[in-house]
């Protein structure tokens, strides 16, 4: 394994550099004065960004791209051996590292590492993590899966000891990291194009646990049937979070105000530790506070800095973002794409002021939606109108074995008022005659539906 040292800045390539994470680290990398190059199929203001604090790129991947003196080559799961700077590369020899290999690489050089994993709520919970430490002044560097308006998108570099990821399960690809603390804020059944069941999935989040390090902490879900699976014959040191109050950290008197924004008494080993107020929504953001705390006060925080951190936190881009109005109707976009994500979000909104509850859901994956079609339903079923585009295929091709329109029939015999557009055109044009009053929609899921939302706001700004 190729070693990265902060203290021997080297020659990186990146193919696929205008990826959300790979742009991070490759801008990490930009601070610590590596000399960092990468292609990637289209330009962005992603590319460009990186072009600007020094970076050289291309668009379009051509195996002389490779500088002649490029000490490794970085790549994603992505990115196939048929690639042309793929193949180049192990033809001259060069080094190779995955993504997340990378990313466990640059954590190695950070004292303090945090790693927030979970089925649900990473980029949330790392965001709000990044609002605590900023508030504390620990100068943290910090790479999330979002884009947080607080760090001006999804990057920022410190000069501390401290680093805060998110860390993915999906292909194993967390199990490249070594933090100092652990969080795991969920385990549920997801990704299952890749891991075989819950079982396998379960493992990987025990695996995942042990490679803390060993003086380091672990802070996790204490509300899981799993917990004492994860923890099962380790011996870090742990703390448990969750709305039970046997958990280290638990919360009591939840209530929320008339947007949806919930409050709670923090308590600490059953012990009161005063008010907290959150600026997010929805019970989920809840539990994810609670592990966040906990994470906080073991690097030593004092509570007022943390609440105030935490209060300062209103959430990120894609995750119950407002967009907007349409005339009185509210326009919300949310990344939800697993019935758990869906449910808490509708749960959430059901606080929200309004009058019916309009849903445009994109499922994400062939291999997601049939394997959860039954739970899609259910989750859906929370909102008085659903609105089915087809599925985001992402990384697969058609399995022909399930459509969206399967969801819109069991809704249908559910009773739930549902309808199924094959474009988003002809949902807009549906939309617009059908939303009225103070209702509330949201535009659902991972792939490209949020540009309904925005596609309907922006017709009426060109029309006022």
């Amino acid at each position: 394994m190729y070693t990265i040292d902060f203290q021997k800045p080297i020659s990186i390539h990146f193919i696929g550099i205008g990826g959300i994470s790979m742009s991070g680290l490759a801008e990490v990398l930009l601070g610590r004065q590596f000399r960092v190059s990468g292609s990637d199929m289209k330009a962005s203001d992603i590319t460009a960004h990186l072009e600007s604090i020094g970076a050289r790129i291309f668009i379009g991947q051509r195996k002389e791209n490779i500088p002649a003196h490029t000490d490794l080559v970085v790549y994603t799961a992505a990115i196939h051996e048929t690639n042309e700077e793929f193949a180049a590369a192990k033809e001259r020899g060069i080094p190779m590292m995955s993504r997340a290999a990378l990313l466990g690489q640059i954590m190695n050089n950070y004292a303090r590492s945090i790693a927030v994993s979970g089925t649900h709520g990473k980029t949330t919970t790392t965001s709000m993590l990044t609002h605590i430490l900023l508030q504390g002044q620990l100068d943290p560097t910090v790479s999330v899966g979002g884009m947080l308006d607080r760090i001006g998108g999804n990057i920022r570099t410190g000069h501390s000891d401290v680093f805060l990821t998110e860390a993915c399960e999906y292909t194993n690809s967390f199990l490249e990291l070594h933090p100092f603390y652990s969080i795991i804020l969920n385990v549920e059944e997801d990704h299952l194009d890749f891991f075989k069941d819950i079982e396998e999935i379960k493992q990987s989040f025990h695996t995942f646990a042990s490679q803390t390090a060993p003086d380091g902490l672990i802070i996790i879900n204490g509300d899981m049937s799993c917990t004492k699976e994860i923890l099962a014959g380790l011996s870090h040191q742990f703390v448990t979070f969750g709305f039970r109050k046997d958990n280290h950290y638990s919360a009591t008197d939840i209530s929320y105000d008339k947007e949806g924004n919930g409050s709670y008494t923090l308590l600490v080993d059953g012990k009161e530790m005063g008010r907290v107020a959150l600026h997010v929504k929805g019970s989920h953001n809840v539990m994810n506070s609670l592990s966040a705390i906990a994470c906080a006060r073991a690097i030593g925080l004092p509570m007022e800095q943390i609440l105030t951190g935490i209060l300062s936190f209103g959430g990120t881009h894609r995750r119950f973002e407002y967009k907007g109005h349409l005339d009185n109707v509210t326009v919300i976009d949310d990344y939800a794409h697993h019935p758990t994500e869906i449910r808490v979000t509708l749960e959430a909104a059901a606080e929200y002021p309004h009058d019916e509850l309009w849903v445009v859901f994109q499922p994400h994956t062939y291999t997601r939606t049939l394997a959860f079609l039954p739970q899609f339903a259910e989750a859906l079923s929370l909102a008085d109108h659903v609105v089915m585009a087809d599925i985001f295929a992402a990384r697969e091709p058609d399995n022909g074995l399930v459509s969206s329109k399967d969801i819109v029939r069991l809704l249908s015999e559910a009773g739930t008022d549902v309808h199924y557009f094959p474009s988003f055109d002809e949902i807009e044009s549906f939309l617009l005659s059908h939303v009225k009053g103070h209702d509330l929609l949201i535009t659902m899921g991972a792939g490209d539906v949020v540009t309904i939302g925005e596609d309907l706001l922006k017709t009426q700004s060109a029309s006022n």
